[in-house]
């Protein structure tokens, strides 16, 4: 019975150690979408380098120290009959090791860091960089293009190969700008402009977020880096800079809300239930709250403290990243808001479900 009630503890130890060692196993899997430990431009690379450096020195000064001390722990234990080592006070070579070892280490350290720390801590100095001024809101990202006149939200275009040129600042408080696959984090201060730069070599899109705590949904401000060959990033930019009033959709049900087709048609040939539809969702649009705070070039709403949604219909997320751009979703943010994010400072405009079928119409038409 005794020998029982040892085991038990025993058991139970050997348990509980196996359950944290598959926990800490599991932390090793991956790939992770937001893993700066997978570079994917220059200035992340750069980063990873000076992280794989200075992890190379830790791990040899783990091996030494912890090698030097179970050398100790197991060759001067105590023992019967074992005489007590000999103290060692003022060895000079000792002490000129362990003093000068540590400040080699550092220096080794210390060397690349400041190195890298001054070339990704500037402007960039490419004069062909492509220029996207980035505006933290709560809780959403705006992009804004001088070159090509385009303004966007939550999702950044960028083509592969090209120097993309990153001004940063805030329209509230301060945020955080963050890709991790992309480059290192940039505090966007309001009142201040700072700058990152980064070249992509991979294509892909790449999720990101606010690292900064800015209120209660900042962790549902999130967007994304859609970096493209230089043959499509020059399509989306036609499609960006033509005007969205006028394309079309599929056939919506009256009596359910379908899924608006990738195929748009053009406006001449649209039914006249849907150009019904698209038309009546329009003036919704213009006639409700929403002309206050958004904007849609070729109408009257000019907006300006929400989301630019002349393209609303050709983006992969809304809401700020948190939801994928379907039909159902966009019903199920214009329907509470403050719902699918708590504290969202779009209000919910009560909207009746008619209402809100001939929206979604017409917002997942602007492609």
């Amino acid at each position: 019975m005794r020998n029982d009630l040892r085991r038990v503890p025993r058991e139970a130890g050997f348990a509980l150690f196996a359950v944290a060692a598959v926990v800490l196993l599991a932390g090793c899997g991956g790939p992770y979408p937001q893993s700066a430990l997978d570079p994917a431009s220059d200035f992340a690379t750069r980063l990873d380098d000076l992280f794989r450096g200075i992890f190379f020195w830790a791990v040899i000064v783990f091996v030494l120290v912890e090698g030097a001390l179970l050398v100790a722990v197991f060759r001067f234990r105590d023992r019967e009959g074992k005489r007590r080592p000999e103290a060692v006070h003022g060895n000079t070579i000792l002490e000129i090791s362990w003093t000068l070892a540590p400040a080699i280490v550092l220096v080794l350290i210390a060397v690349p860091t400041f190195r890298t720390i001054w070339d990704v801590d500037r402007p960039t100095r490419d004069p062909d960089a492509l220029v996207v001024e980035v505006i933290g809101h709560q809780w959403w990202w705006e992009f804004r293009y001088p070159e090509y006149g385009i303004v966007t939200a939550n999702e950044m275009h960028v083509p592969v190969g090209r120097t993309i040129d990153v001004r940063l600042t805030s329209a509230d408080v301060i945020h955080s700008f963050w890709f991790p696959r992309a480059g290192g984090k940039r505090d966007v201060l309001p009142g201040h402009e700072n700058h990152l730069w980064f070249t992509m070599d991979s294509t892909g899109v790449f999720p990101g977020q606010c690292a900064e705590f800015c209120g209660l949904s900042h962790a549902l401000m999130k967007m994304e880096l859609v970096a493209s060959s230089p043959a499509a990033f020059a399509e989306w930019v036609a499609v960006q800079q033509r005007p969205a009033v006028g394309t079309g959709a599929a056939p919506v049900p009256a009596d359910s809300l379908a899924a608006v087709s990738e195929e748009t048609l053009p406006g001449d040939t649209l039914s006249a239930e849907l150009r019904q539809i698209l038309e009546t969702g329009q003036q919704k649009f213009l006639q409700s709250g929403c002309i206050a705070c958004h904007r849609i070039a070729g109408t009257p709403a000019a907006g300006v403290l929400g989301p630019d949604l002349t393209h609303v219909g050709s983006r992969r997320k809304i809401a700020a990243g948190i939801l994928d751009n379907t039909p159902e979703n966009m019903a199920a943010w214009l329907r509470d808001p403050t719902t699918v994010k708590p504290g969202s400072l779009m209000p919910n405009l009560n909207l009746d479900e008619d209402t809100i079928r001939t929206l979604v119409a017409y917002l997942e038409s602007l492609k």
